[in-house]
């Protein structure tokens, strides 16, 4: 990194610094007071790359989430089946990640504890309601659930970052050894505790003992019959993602040129732990085992450093303002995409043969199957979905409503 890069990367906007080019004297502040101010002014400065981060990040879930026919995916659009990763994979833990970033940075987080707790309740209730609609039938709601996780994750890493502040240990540190504990406990559970059939180590879908618990507690109300990707067990390690970008934004905040030189150190070494964790607890979004909390939370430091250094550093902004629109109002993004589809589901067209089918698919066959390839106009199908919901969010945007949960 050059030397001009160095001095925008320490100052950033948050803290005032003058310097006279052409051979002029150069007037810089205590370099201590530099880094208290920095401090200070966390809550003032927004990171143009977070919000670019969070954008492409829910840019990509839609996409996922919304393809025209099952049947005709690009493999990188589609999950892991089981032990393993794709890109598609990467979305929930780099949100949560995000997460993690956004509290250390959040005037909600820093005002009190009641702010707190109605982010996280609202998050979960939003998710307990999307689940239900539009049937809303008691027997078979599903209680776990993407946004569900995500209030619990939030609830639970904001209240250890506001109680770690008063420790005696430095606050990353401690965060990041309380990350540790968790994801070495989740491991000797999953691989020591016996399931019903006295087997241990068992991580097949209904095999593993996080199933086994939800099944004993939320039976009828889980993704599966028998099983629950977002299950009560596996929420303990998605924790442990959240604690890893409050750690990562800690260190981001301070605006230092070393910043990135140990959050790529940390990146690359959540990468070979993760990877070398995966021989004996594979990587596995679904049990979201440990050594997929460590591997995720490598590459989402990664990418943020880089998205870091390329806007906010090198001031490359040009083209990132869709996502930055689309980062401002993220979880009215993922509301929105979710009541789409299941409206477009609920609604009924008549088809062909007498029948009918769910609107979605009478759109995709007549609007989007002659236009290309299936796998193309399976993709264009989900492209469109999020150009729509784009322009809501545009809208949004111009008229500075931004959904604050």
């Amino acid at each position: 990194m050059s030397g001009p890069e160095v001095a925008a990367f320490d100052v950033d906007h948050a803290v005032e610094r003058r310097v006279e080019i052409a051979g002029k004297a150069a007037v810089v502040r205590d370099p201590n007071a530099v880094v208290r101010d920095q401090a200070a002014a966390t809550t003032r400065a927004r990171l143009v790359s977070l919000d670019v981060f969070r954008g492409l990040t829910v840019a990509a879930m839609v996409i996922v989430n919304n393809p025209g026919d099952w049947g005709n995916v690009y493999a990188p659009l589609l999950h892991a089946e089981w032990n393993g990763w794709t890109p598609t994979d990467l979305i929930f833990p780099f949100f949560l990640f995000i997460v993690g970033v956004s509290i250390t940075m959040s005037r909600q987080t820093l005002a009190g504890w009641a702010s707190i707790v109605r982010r996280g309740v609202v998050l979960i209730g939003l998710g307990l309601f999307l689940a239900g609609f539009p049937a809303f039938t008691p027997n078979h709601w599903r209680i776990p659930g993407v946004l569900q996780r995500i209030g619990v994750c939030y609830l639970v890493a904001a209240t250890l970052y506001k109680t770690s502040a008063a420790w005696p240990w430095k606050q990353e540190r401690a965060l990041m050894l309380i990350s540790g504990v968790l994801l070495a406990g989740y491991w000797a559970v999953m691989m020591l505790t016996p399931n019903e059939h006295g087997v241990r180590g068992d991580l097949s879908p209904e095999g593993n003992v996080a199933a086994m618990l939800d099944r004993a507690l939320l039976s009828n109300h889980l993704w599966r019959p028998r099983w629950d990707p977002e299950g009560l067990l596996s929420t303990v390690p998605a924790i442990a993602t959240t604690l890893f970008g409050i750690c990562a934004g800690l260190v981001l905040r301070l605006r230092t040129s070393r910043s990135l030189a140990v959050l790529a150190l940390w990146g690359s070494a959540g990468i070979v732990i993760g990877e070398a964790w995966h021989l004996v607890f594979p990587i596995n979004k679904n049990l979201w085992t440990s050594s997929y909390a460590v591997f995720t939370a490598g590459a989402a430091t990664l990418l943020l450093i880089l998205l870091y250094w390329w806007i906010d550093v090198r001031g490359h902004r040009r083209a990132t303002h869709p996502f930055v629109v689309l980062g401002l109002n993220a979880i009215a993004l993922f509301a929105l995409s979710a009541l789409l589809v299941k409206t477009l589901i609920a609604i009924r067209m008549p088809a062909a043969d007498g029948t009918t089918i769910a609107m979605s698919g009478w759109i995709y066959q007549h609007w989007f199957v002659p236009l290309a390839s299936p796998k193309n106009a399976s993709l264009l199908y989900a492209a469109a979905n999020l150009a729509l919901l784009y322009g809501v969010l545009w809208v949004m945007y111009r008229k500075r409503v931004f959904i604050k949960i």
